[in-house]
């Protein structure tokens, strides 16, 4: 009944509005759930970065490794943050696009019309962008295509895997400011340390380095499943 209905006077408003929020609803759970997963990633590289300087200070012989790690982990942390940052963008962008589609539906229950929104346009290409988001932002710009809302896009217009060379960047700055937060300057002062003697337990400090690169390569690979 429901299809005949859309053959002959097109798809229902109401029906249409649902399903729109139920797309939006899903982006903004899988959102939420890959900021957490960061804000995870963020707890553990930095206390990981902390065990790297107590390493150093604890063996002095070790301290240029441990050093070495912990600078390698604080870019991994400037990656972290960044994404972190991108998607909470993306989450607000997504919420306002939530706001200007029913408010559009409701424009259209009151005056028996719809006009066309370039700025819901404007988010949805941004977010279609978001490999996390691709597939169902799809089917949400489908839907809004259907009622109305927004002109057909192009895919070309649309590079799903799109990535600034800004926000790609590894700066030494944000590296040492997130050493100086964390270590709150520990690490230039084991950088400083002279080796006074030879490491007792080689075999132990081994084990240790090789388990924290574990860590390291697991976390990395986290990261760039988010990404990928």
């Amino acid at each position: 009944m429901e299809s005949l209905k859309a053959v002959f006077f097109g798809p229902d408003p109401q029906t249409q509005m649902r399903k729109c929020n139920q797309l939006i609803r899903a982006n903004t759970r899988q959102l939420d759930r890959d900021i957490a997963q960061l804000k995870a990633l963020d707890g553990k590289t930095r206390q990981t970065i902390v065990n790297a300087s107590k390493r150093a200070q604890r063996n002095p012989a070790r301290a240029k490794q441990a050093n070495l790690e912990a600078k390698m982990l604080a870019r991994e942390l400037v990656r972290v943050r960044r994404q972190t940052t991108r998607l909470t963008t993306s989450r607000a962008q997504l919420q306002s696009v939530q706001m200007q589609v029913n408010e559009a539906f409701a424009v259209r229950k009151i005056q028996g019309s719809l006009q066309k929104s370039t700025g819901i346009m404007k988010d949805v290409n941004t977010l279609i962008r978001l490999p996390q988001l691709s597939a169902t932002m799809h089917q949400l710009a489908t839907e809004l295509v259907r009622a109305g809302i927004i002109e057909e896009m192009v895919d070309d217009a649309i590079p799903n895997n799109e990535l600034l060379e800004d926000e790609e960047a590894e700066a030494d700055e944000e590296v040492d400011k997130i050493l100086q937060e964390i270590l709150q300057g520990k690490l230039s002062q084991v950088d400083e340390v002279k080796p006074e003697r030879p490491l007792e337990e080689p075999q132990q400090a081994e084990e240790e380095f090789e388990d924290q690169e574990a860590a390291l390569a697991q976390m990395r690979g986290r990261l760039e499943a988010l990404k990928s």
